[in-house]
């Protein structure tokens, strides 16, 4: 999965490098701030299918089971909020449905299950990545987020993550051995 996750950022790097030239649009836009709200268009996906991919790459099947649960349970949330609050988009259109973050509440739901289940040798990279597309949400040409609508999303992602996912332990079975002062002890350990 790491090979996965390394080709991601690869990608994201390339187009941010070939993006990030100082000229600018009709409206004045510059380029890398495109750059930066596409990268967080692709990430919002790309977090929660690598994490998915994980799961089956593992034989974790539980864990995909999992993954779906809190996944879902983020994006309902998400939607059901939205309708529900019906807070207008900062950037000034009539759209009343930027409390909280899809983009950042996707994201971070994919990084959070990540590191809940493998770890931070996984998790590190998820969060840093979910960061940026919660940067993305409020920069960019057009700003579709603030700060509050960004953090919401991203609460969201987490918490439902942590609501319906445990660590990942390979192994139900562990035998120990120790010996010392003339004595011996056999410890057998069976995890269900």
């Amino acid at each position: 999965m790491s090979r996965l996750l390394r080709f991601v950022i690869l990608i994201q790097l390339l187009g941010l490098a070939t993006s990030t030239t100082s000229q600018t649009d009709a409206l004045g836009h510059e380029r890398w701030e495109y750059a930066l709200e596409d990268t967080g268009d692709i990430l919002q996906i790309a977090i929660p299918l690598s994490a998915g991919i994980m799961t089956l790459l593992k034989e974790d099947y539980q864990g995909t089971k999992q993954f779906g649960i809190s996944y879902g349970t983020a994006i309902l949330t998400t939607h059901g909020l939205k309708y529900l609050i019906r807070k207008q988009r900062p950037e000034g259109r009539d759209r009343y449905d930027a409390f909280p973050s899809g983009h950042t509440a996707s994201a971070f739901a994919g990084a959070s299950f990540i590191q809940k289940r493998y770890g931070w040798k996984y998790g590190w990279i998820a969060y840093i990545l979910a960061s940026v597309v919660g940067v993305s949400r409020m920069e960019g040409p057009d700003g579709y987020h603030d700060f509050w609508d960004v953090l919401a999303g991203a609460s969201v992602g987490v918490g439902s993550t942590y609501l319906f996912t445990s660590p990942y332990e390979k192994d139900n079975f562990d035998i120990g051995f120790a010996s010392g002062n003339d004595m011996y002890l056999l410890t057998v350990v069976y995890k269900f």
